[in-house]
């Protein structure tokens, strides 16, 4: 008997859906039967992704959202809901980075990457949980009670990586992160878990991995590789869906062994 997961009356909110691993997991969702919502500043991205998602015969609404700022956020959340539904399911996925020593932080530097990594990822997951708890409640309407909360870490959370330092940090705030939502909101029926992925090859990097620069980090690699956004669909909709049940707090590694 083949296994397949259906997300069908389902509402789902991407943030950081406007290219990369945003766009491809809003269209996995869409694909399941999830109605997407995607969520970003790039609002001319997101009507381009919109337009491949109803082509593909999938549901999907544009807003706009800035997860620096808590008012954006909130406003989002209730726009999401009013046009699509109460909010089933969150990939929290807005990240930044930059590259370069310790030593060369600057204090704009340190707030550009904690304040959209950690901060907005924090307000963003709070504004919804909120919503799902006041359904678990029974304050607040909706057809699914309790959530799916899906954090995007990575890799750089669980191994220290040169250059890139505070990025590594804000990434483990976000593993903690998790599990401390997880432990405070697993009651209402609410399950939060992140994925950690590792090297993946999306729009944003492709031509680096061309690169000297790129070929010498893939030879580092376990197995000298790096993945693909389809690569991490099956934890995705693992976690997205009823079989995730009995699965919350847990910090999922899809990086091919490299924080082994």
């Amino acid at each position: 008997m083949a296994y397949s997961i259906d997300l069908s009356g389902r509402v789902a909110l991407v943030t950081g859906a406007s290219s990369g691993l945003g766009a491809h997991f809003a269209r996995t969702l869409a694909r399941a039967g999830a109605g997407v919502v995607l969520a970003s500043r790039r609002l001319e991205k997101l009507k381009d992704l919109r337009a491949r998602i109803e082509g593909e015969g999938g549901d999907a609404h544009v807003i706009e959202c800035d997860v620096n700022d808590l008012d954006s956020i909130k406003s989002a959340v209730a726009h999401a809901e009013t046009e699509m539904g109460s909010i089933d399911i969150l990939i929290n996925n807005s990240g930044v980075s930059t590259t370069q020593r310790l030593q060369d932080v600057t204090e704009e530097d340190f707030n550009f990457i904690f304040d959209t990594n950690v901060r907005g990822a924090f307000f963003v997951a709070q504004e919804v949980g909120k919503r799902m708890i006041a359904r678990a409640k029974g304050a607040a309407p909706g057809s699914f009670t309790g959530g799916r909360i899906i954090n995007i870490a990575s890799m750089a959370g669980l191994k220290v990586l040169p250059q890139i330092g505070v990025y590594c940090m804000s990434k483990a705030a976000v593993i903690q992160m998790t599990k401390a939502m997880a432990m405070e909101w697993g009651r209402f029926g609410i399950n939060v878990n992140a994925i950690c992925p590792g090297y993946i090859d999306t729009e944003i990097n492709h031509e680096h991995w061309k690169t000297e620069q790129g070929q010498k980090l893939i030879s580092m690699l376990p197995r000298k590789r790096v993945g693909e956004p389809k690569d991490l669909d099956a934890v995705l909709m693992m976690l997205a869906s009823d079989a995730s049940h009995f699965v919350n707090g847990a910090v999922i590694a899809a990086d091919d062994g490299f924080a082994v």
